[in-house]
């Protein structure tokens, strides 16, 4: 008997409990039960599909089968896969992809939910596949169909390092000490975090100050626009952007650092950084504000920042100093469920005092003159640049975006030069020059797409208008030197002044529509439609005044110039893409005309030129694994003549050089090829990157130097006899040529030992370029042959020694069809090296030095540098998140380089004599506070392949 009581109380508890559990929320108690909601008869299953690292999977096959039902898709970029249209809520999942193991899922879901999420899919690693290939843990880089991503865990820094410590140790990276970032050859443009731009997209903001130690991935993605990220539709050459992933438990806390530098020779460095984040909510600031040296060149390969001094190498700016500095401010946030917002704030100021000394030859078909410039100048410029960007997610099926940006730019300058001529041009020019400029513009972007039922089939149109209204006021103060024949320069056969006040306006209005549409016709292909129309308006105007000996103006009517045109392009392509897990290929055509128009106030001709091109679209990548591809695309793009190019009209501003515009030039037109291989071999730690660019240019828009006799006359002042001396003056003259191409390679191969205590990593570019060019109606060409080798070892043997040695050989040859000019040989040999000494804990030193041979040029030009700086930090608190530092730069005071730039007509040498030689103090202070990885309603948030949460 007792039993069975026990056995009755143990039902009836039972009972009670699954009553508790079925129930309301809460366990809160009901009436009579309510009536269900039907069961829907369509629904949207939707899941991300990850291996056993945490790695989404991309291009996984998924096969959803029911009673009712049999689709297929395939995971994005992302690993997330979606079906819509589902009959049925019990279904049976199929996951296969090569290299993991096949897995099947049954599920049962509630069938009266409209959107059903699945839990995150993990598959495992084949067997057969860990029988041939033993992959030690997750790879470190990671190749997919855009983007290259590195494991930021493998890549070991110290303690309150920056993003470009971390970088520096990535294969295929190379960091300027300017917060400059080059990935395989090409330079990245713009910055991420979490998918999002940070801080308006500034890079060297962006990697200079964010901790290393919040990072998860780096990810340098080929970014073809916004439109192309939401529709797949890509048009175009991509831009290098920077996506930073912070870690799951570094992504819901405050970050903060505070530096102060005060130096000698009123240097300092001063700068303010905070951040608050919590999932996909970033607040932040950054300012600065600082006084440095020009012509220091950005370092290469072993460039640092943080007080870390890379080698220098051996070319570089002007000499003089820079005043710069602001406040930046970011705000990102979700807004609900559905509006997500991003908007920065950038308030810069950047004055410049400069000191250019330069010396070259210009070569022409009639002979050769060569120059002398040296000029000092202070430019000072105030910049407000503020963006808003909204994206709204309406629906499942509808989606629209929202930019507008403004900015403002004003600058104020003065030049003093001194511009020496001898040779078939025998001249001096004194100028004393100022000008002042402003420049607000502002726009929009406005993106709506619509995804229909059928799976991929979408529409979207992008629409965008940009406004820009510059307008410069310039003071010309110039006195000109005629001298009677090639060589003399003492006594000149006639002082010419000329003083006057110029007056240029130009207001620039830029629409764009895009319709873009999407049909899928199987599984993994599709047919891609795009239209787009682009039309870009200018309205341009000069006024020029004399002034006379009493300070009085007078409006030179001859010199005005009132010149509007208009650049129309339309694009209309259509495409075929088909999307295989080991390869995808888009096919298709592009068909684009174009149409130049314009005419000059008071001028009875105008200018009515249309083309037509009809170019081939094809992209195609092969994926052996996702440690290894290899993709090939071609693109075109039409360029329109500029205003000084095409106006019908003779620009007086510079005597010395006038500029005849040619209202009958066409638009150039720039054909590209792109082929890029990688491969990492993870077992190994070995890396090789290597890419082709070709370029070839239709109609490429030349300049025609014509050296004009001009008779110049004076007046004896004795005898009053008027003197007579002729003078060659160039005039520059536009022409439409073709046969200009470019063909460039980049290499990079890293070899990791040891853990990656060893890194050898050589980096190579070869590029030759054949251009065109005129010379008094005569036209030649000029070759060029790079050769750029660089090899930077990095060893970090132990936790107290960091050594980077590096070396960098630098070949440029030219030659030029013009019977008198002469080749350029220039070999550059860079030996430099850098590192840290951390010893008794908390004390480091640190140094950098580099020496560089020069050859090929003058060497009253090059005195072969030698440049040493150095360093030493101590580490203060339990944290050690308070560093002092004591830097000493260009000690031996040897800062001096030279910089060549060749040209179709000529070259030029511009020496750099920077005042470089200081100290620097300085005090720097780094605070984090986490709170964990961000949850939502009690559960960890999913993410995307970007960084960005799913809310």
């Amino acid at each position: 008997m007792k039993k069975l009581y026990l056995l009755l109380v143990i039902t009836l508890l039972a009972q009670a409990l699954f009553a508790q559990r079925g129930g309301g929320r809460s366990g809160s108690t009901r009436g009579p039960s309510a009536p269900l909601p039907p069961p829907m008869a369509l629904r949207e299953v939707s899941g991300i599909i990850k291996d056993t690292s945490d790695n989404t999977v991309i291009g996984a096959i998924i096969t959803l089968k029911s009673k009712t039902d049999t689709l297929r898709t395939a995971t994005n970029t992302d690993g997330v896969f979606v079906l819509k249209n589902v009959k049925a809520a019990t279904f049976v999942l199929t996951i296969s992809e090569i290299g993991f193991a096949t897995t099947t899922r049954k599920y049962l879901n509630n069938d009266a939910v409209k959107h059903i999420v699945l839990d995150p899919i993990v598959l495992k690693p084949e067997n057969n596949m860990l029988k041939t290939v033993n992959i030690n843990g997750t790879p470190s880089i990671t190749y997919k169909t855009d983007t290259v991503e590195y494991k930021a865990s493998d890549y070991k820094v110290r303690e309150n390092a920056t993003v470009d410590e971390l970088l520096k140790k990535m294969e295929g990276m190379e960091v300027g000490s300017d917060g400059t970032l080059t990935h395989q050859g090409q330079q990245v443009m713009k910055a991420r975090l979490n998918g999002k731009d940070y801080a308006g997209g500034n890079v060297a903001q962006a990697i200079q100050t964010l901790p290393a130690d919040i990072v998860d991935k780096i990810q340098i993605v080929d970014d073809y626009g916004d439109e192309a990220a939401r529709t797949g539709v890509k048009d175009g050459n991509p831009q290098k952007v920077l996506n930073i992933t912070t870690r799951a438990d570094r992504s819901v806390g405050n970050i903060a650092r505070l530096t102060a530098g005060e130096g000698s020779d009123s240097r300092y460095d001063d700068r303010v950084f905070g951040q608050r984040i919590d999932a996909n909510q970033q607040i932040g600031v950054i300012a600065n504000f600082r006084n440095t040296v020009n012509g220091v060149a950005s370092t290469g390969l072993n460039g640092a920042s943080n007080g870390s001094l890379g080698s220098q190498s051996s070319s570089g700016g002007s000499g003089g100093t820079t005043k710069a500095g602001g406040p930046a401010f970011n705000y990102r946030d979700d807004w609900g469920k559905k509006i997500e917002v991003n908007m920065s704030y950038t308030y810069a100021y950047n004055d410049v005092y400069s000191i250019n000394n330069s010396v070259g030859k210009q070569y022409s078909s009639l002979g050769n003159t060569n120059f002398t410039n040296n000029s000092t100048g202070n430019n000072n410029s105030k910049t407000h640049t503020a963006s808003f960007d909204m994206e709204y997610n309406i629906d499942s099926a509808n989606y629209m975006r929202f930019t507008p940006t403004y900015s403002f730019s004003g600058t104020n300058s003065d030049n003093l030069s001194q511009y020496y001529q001898t040779g078939i041009i025998n001249q001096t020019s004194l100028n004393n020059n100022g000008s002042t400029s402003s420049s607000p513009t502002y726009g929009a972007v406005l993106f709506y797409q619509h995804i229909f039922k059928k799976k991929r089939r979408n529409i979207s149109l992008q629409l965008s208008y940009t406004h820009s209204d510059a307008q410069t006021n310039s003071m010309q103060e110039d006195s000109i030197l005629y001298y009677r024949d090639t060589i003399t320069t003492g006594t000149p056969f006639l002082d010419s002044l000329v003083h006057r006040v110029i007056q240029r306006g130009s207001l620039t209005n830029s629409y764009r529509a895009s319709l873009t549409y999407v049909e899928p016709v199987g599984p993994l292909s599709q047919f891609e439609f795009n239209a787009q129309y682009i039309y870009r308006g200018y309205n341009n105007n000069a006024y020029t005044d004399n002034v006379d000996s009493l300070g009085r103006t007078f409006q030179i009517d001859s010199l005005t110039n009132v010149y509007h045109y208009s650049f129309a392009e339309t694009r209309i392509a259509l495409n075929y893409r088909i999307n295989k897990p080991k390869y995808s290929l888009s096919l298709g055509v592009t068909a684009i005309p174009t149409l130049l128009q314009g005419e000059r106030q008071g001028y009875a001709g105008t200018v009515d030129h249309s083309d037509f091109n009809l170019i081939p679209i094809f992209r195609y990548m092969y994926m052996w694994s996702r440690q290894e591809r290899f993709s090939i695309n071609y693109s075109g793009t039409p360029t329109e003549p500029t205003f000084n190019e095409l106006q019908p009209f003779t620009d007086l501003t510079n005597p010395q050089n006038p500029v005849i515009g040619n209202p009958d030039l066409k638009p150039s037109f720039t054909h590209s090829i792109n082929a890029i291989y990688n491969d990492y071999i993870a077992n190994s730690q070995f890396n090789v990157s290597a890419n082709v660019n070709a370029s070839f240019v239709n109609n490429q828009v030349v300049t025609n130097n014509i050296l004009t006799p001009t008779i110049v006359t004076k007046r004896n002042p004795t005898t009053g006899e008027t003197l007579r001396d002729t003078s060659l003056i160039p005039y520059t003259h536009y022409t439409n040529l073709n046969g200009a191409y470019t063909v460039s390679g980049n290499y990079n191969v890293a070899k990791q030992y040891d853990d990656r205590k060893y890194n050898l990593e050589l980096n190579g570019n070869v590029t030759y370029g054949r251009n065109i060019a005129m010379s008094n109606n005569v036209e030649s060409f000029s070759s060029t042959w790079r050769f750029n080798e660089r090899f930077g070892p990095r060893i970090d043997p132990n936790d107290w020694l960091e050594v980077n040695p590096y070396v960098s050989y630098n070949v440029t040859t030219s030659s030029n069809s013009l019977p008198d000019a002469l080749d350029n040989n220039t070999k550059t040999l860079a030996l430099s090296v850098d590192g840290k000494v951390y010893f008794l804990q908390t004390w480091m030193i640190g140094y950098s030095a580099s020496k560089n041979y020069v050859t090929g040029i003058s060497s009253n030009v090059t005195k072969n540098p030698f440049v040493v700086n150095a360093y030493f930090e101590k580490e203060f608190f339990k944290k050690r998140n308070g560093i002092l530092s004591v830097q000493f730069f260009d000690i031996l005071d040897q800062n001096n380089f030279i910089n060549r730039v060749i040209t179709p007509t000529g070259y030029t040498d511009t020496k750099t004599n920077a005042l470089s030689r200081y100290v620097m103090v300085s005090f720097r202070m780094n605070l984090q506070q986490w709170s964990g990885a961000p949850k939502r309603h009690g559960k960890l948030m999913q993410r995307r392949g970007d960084g960005s949460f799913i809310e």
